[in-house]
């Protein structure tokens, strides 16, 4: 069953990001992962949400995502992003019907 991480983030620091934006890039696909929305125009329909973008990725199991997100590689990028960006992730199994 597929796993998704959901982030929103809002950055301070733009230069700074696109390191990390490489480094998680890399640390992604290294474990499997695949973005499935990075940024891009948005619309909150209904209530709030924190930050101004959002980035959905997709890993093949819950295990996975867990692994990526515990990765040393995604530890790498997560200090470049320390003072660039504030972040809000979630770790969610998908629905398979």
């Amino acid at each position: 069953m597929p796993a998704y991480v959901i982030a929103t983030i809002e950055v301070s620091d733009p230069e700074a990001y696109e390191a990390y934006k490489t480094a998680a890039a890399a640390a992604i696909a290294k474990h499997g992962g695949r973005y499935l929305v990075r940024g891009g125009r948005s619309h909150v329909a209904e209530g709030a949400l924190p930050g101004s973008r959002l980035v959905l990725l997709e890993f093949a199991d819950y295990a996975a995502a867990q692994s990526f997100v515990a990765s040393e590689d995604y530890q790498v990028a997560k200090a470049l992003r320390a003072s660039a960006a504030e972040m809000n992730m979630v770790i969610v199994e998908g629905y398979v019907p």
